[in-house]
């Protein structure tokens, strides 16, 4: 089965994102510097803003300011409310899923966990013996499974 122009657009789509979670792989550990009271709390008192100017700015009384600012730090906020924040504080609100590894090497571990148990097999019966699963293998086992595995059957419940 040659692989069809859906599965062909997936990879180019993959392909893409992969691109642009490499670079925000390598920006996670600044990402992720969250200023102890939270983003909202540090951006407003880097502006000198008080809590009741940004209600004002909001249309919301103080005290929604101090429950939005601890919603934030635990993690319940609203993306919704982030976003009306972010407008209020003159930001930018960036929502971000970056992939851990590379979606192109997610499908291919998943593809080959589908295609084989006998592959496995064969793979820990030569790492038992010393011997590498060369790349040009692992290659021609990938292609093999992609021609007989769509990328839709690849996490579904028979998985």
């Amino acid at each position: 089965m040659a692989p069809t122009p859906t599965s062909k657009m997936r990879r180019l789509a993959r392909s893409k994102l992969d691109k642009s979670g490499e670079a925000l792989r390598k920006s996670l550990p600044a990402l992720r510097a969250t200023p102890r009271g939270g983003w909202i709390a540090a951006i407003r008192e880097a502006l000198g803003m008080s809590q009741s100017d940004l209600a004002q700015r909001l249309g919301v009384v103080q005290s929604s300011v101090v429950k939005l600012e601890k919603s934030e730090r635990s993690g319940t906020v609203r993306v919704q409310t982030l976003r009306r924040a972010a407008d209020a504080l003159d930001c930018e609100l960036v929502v971000l899923m970056v992939p851990r590894t590379p979606l192109q090497e997610t499908v291919d571990r998943q593809r080959l966990k589908v295609y084989g148990a006998t592959i496995h097999r064969a793979a820990v019966h030569m790492e038992l013996e010393d011997q590498a699963v060369s790349s040009d293998l692992r290659q021609h086992l990938l292609q093999q499974a992609e021609d007989e595995i769509p990328d839709s059957a690849l996490w579904g419940d028979r998985v």
